[in-house]
């Protein structure tokens, strides 16, 4: 059994020390913050400062191999989240009674909770977990290298300590100070592959009051203008989530920070509109999130892995815009791989670095495409041209077998071409089209002048 050093303590760190130990390893866990995750939740989501976990406060909605992952790896850990308030929606609730099922249906399950619930269920197990140990306020300053021959990273250093390790696994997170360890020690580079989104989020909590109504109806969670995005993020405790998006050219978006400003917009899409409609009481300030740049960081190149006896992880190893939702999923499916082949990883980290690039970078690249359509559609303000296209959208709301295909892709289970290139998609979709013959692509939102007559520029 391998002794492992992990850097960061989030929910990438968490699960990977946890999937790790209980696989028989050894493992320290080197969190430079001071205070984990604990029982109060809403005190700890908040009121804790994160400046380096911005994305902490903003909306999640977890997708199903994060329910996999957990229910198979640490089936504790699923029961504990439940425990604490997270809820399951499995995307044909949307009909009420479900379809005839399918085989792999049952995937199709949201986990609906604020992230934070999560980490508090990981950070919960891994105190119980004898093989982890977990060191709270303890910076990683660097790596400790092997005497000559190929670069192999043999421990971190902690303080003046060279702490030995035969695997090192950095989930220090998007910040992450390794490649700049790795190339100050003369290792070849890091290949880096990064896209802006000109996108940027702004979100404000809403808690359901006791007393007051509960259920917003049938409504859709998203809506959408040709300027901006809107959503709601239904949560775990009666705690909810609407947030909008507009590109970080829009001459009105620092206006949005204002509460008062965000919530009369937001009202204007259908969306948000029925939430706020229930009269909730607000709990956060409106929180801003730009700087949400796509990066794929790998530690390999054409010539194979740039260093040995270390591999990224999480938001080390893919940064996404949170749109689609895919980090807490990647850093799972990533645990659980690392768990499960430690000890080769440790000899030799090419078969990791060939599985994230098989598994993981081909939803990293539909994520930039999708985020460069974004952008420039919300920097134009352009309608939807594809009719077809936004047919299928509209139909999965209507139609449960384009449902289960729109599912399947959003919760990473089958790529785009394969889940809506069947001929039964195909056959559904064009019947519905000639039910529907006035359907035109459109938004929900408001116009541009309607939005600055709400919110200055």
């Amino acid at each position: 059994m391998a002794r492992i050093a992990v850097i960061g303590g989030g929910i990438s760190g968490l699960g990977t020390a946890l999937m790790l130990g209980r696989r028989g390893h050894v493992v320290t866990l080197y969190e430079q913050d001071v205070r984990g995750a604990g029982e109060d939740l809403d005190r700890d989501f908040f009121d804790w400062d994160r400046p380096r976990v911005p994305q902490a406060v903003q909306p999640h909605s977890f997708l199903a191999p994060v329910r996999s992952v957990l229910r198979s790896e640490t089936p504790d850990v699923y029961a504990d989240l439940l425990a604490r308030g997270a809820r399951e929606y499995h995307d044909f609730d949307w009909f009420g009674e479900h379809p005839p099922v399918r085989d792999g249906d049952a995937e199709l399950v949201t986990l609906r909770t604020r992230r934070i619930v999560l980490e508090a269920a990981l950070a919960s197990a891994v105190r119980r977990e004898a093989a982890v140990e977990v060191r709270h306020g303890s910076r990683v300053s660097g790596l400790a290298f092997a005497e000559g021959g190929p670069p192999r990273v043999t421990g971190v250093r902690v303080g003046a300590r060279d702490e030995p390790a035969d695997l090192v696994v950095d989930a220090s997170g998007r910040r992450s100070p390794v490649p700049a360890w790795l190339t100050a020690a003369g290792c070849r580079a890091p290949v880096v592959d990064s896209h802006r989104t000109g996108l940027a989020y702004y979100c404000r909590w809403y808690a359901l009051r006791a007393d007051g109504p509960r259920d917003p109806g049938k409504v859709k969670t998203g809506s959408a203008a040709p300027f901006a995005l809107a959503g709601v993020f239904p949560s775990d405790n009666d705690t909810f989530a609407v947030h909008l998006v507009l590109s970080t050219g829009d001459p009105t978006r620092s206006a949005v920070t204002d509460p008062a400003v965000f919530e009369a917009a937001a009202r204007r899409f259908p969306a948000a509109a029925a939430w706020l409609g229930l009269d909730p009481e607000p709990r956060s300030a409106v929180l801003p999130m730009a700087g949400l740049p796509n990066r794929w960081t790998s530690l390999t190149d054409d010539d194979g892995p740039v260093v040995t006896g270390l591999v990224n992880t999480g938001d080390s190893l893919v940064h996404t815009n949170p749109t689609l939702g895919h980090g807490v999923a990647f850093g799972l499916l990533a645990a659980r791989y690392l768990a499960a082949h430690a000890d080769e990883t440790a000899a030799d980290p090419a078969g990791y670095h060939d599985w994230t690039a098989r598994t993981l970078r081909p939803w990293f690249d539909d994520q930039v495409a999708a985020d460069r359509a974004n952008e420039r559609r919300l920097a134009e303000s352009a309608p939807a041209s594809d009719r077809r296209a936004a047919a299928v959208g509209a139909c999965a709301f209507e139609d449960p077998v384009v449902m289960r295909a729109r599912a399947q892709v959003r919760h990473l289970l089958l790529p785009a071409a394969d889940a809506y290139g069947t001929d039964e998609v195909d056959r559904h979709v064009t019947a519905w089209l000639e039910a529907n013959p006035d359907f035109a692509p459109g938004h929900d939102g408001p116009t541009r002048d309607e939005w600055e007559a709400l919110v200055p520029g």
